[in-house]
């Protein structure tokens, strides 16, 4: 558990991360519906899963007593990953799942030769948008009214991946994860 999860008291003790499966999706739907105003259809998370056995995704769960607490996906273009997605159940927020997630993800595109993430979220987020920073993302720009012809989202890349110094950067945020 890295210093800053033990500050917060949070924790990821007993939180398994695995590939998404297709069973997995009934747990899945719920904190989708609960995360986002138009969620996923079990159809498009289908439509990913096809997708990842092409190489062009990565889907990751986490599981808590068995239970899914949460997941969290890559989309890879060229040399980038782009974040599809991450969510957490409302009950199991604050608690280093997400943290543990991104980790996991930004490990994966490293182990791929990726240079750079990326991803989109809500400009009134603060809460992820922090989550972001800390991995290193920087705000890039912002495609208005992104999220259901509403809300705008801050673009935010992590462009150095490749560094030496991001790999110790991620084991200091959280040295459960990675290789």
């Amino acid at each position: 558990m890295s210093v800053l999860a033990r500050f917060l008291g949070r924790t990821d003790a007993g939180l398994d991360i695995e590939p998404v499966r297709k069973r997995h999706l009934p747990e899945m739907l719920p904190i989708e519906q609960s995360s986002y105003p138009q969620p996923w259809t079990p159809g498009v998370f289908q439509s990913e899963l096809d997708l990842v056995r092409l190489g062009q995704r990565h889907y990751l769960v986490a599981r808590r007593g068995g239970a899914v607490v949460g997941y969290g996906g890559l989309m890879f273009v060229v040399d980038d990953a782009h974040v599809t997605n991450i969510a957490v159940a409302p009950a199991h927020r604050r608690e280093g799942v997400a943290t543990r997630l991104l980790a996991e993800l930004a490990w994966e595109a490293i182990a791929r030769g990726c240079s750079a993430l990326t991803l989109e979220v809500r400009a009134n987020n603060a809460a992820a948008q922090a989550l972001y920073r800390s991995f290193g993302f920087v705000p890039a720009g912002v495609r208005k009214k992104y999220y259901e012809n509403v809300d705008d989202a801050i673009v935010m890349w992590c462009t150095d991946l490749a560094e030496p110094g991001y790999r110790e950067r991620l084991a200091g945020l959280c040295p459960e994860a990675g290789r």
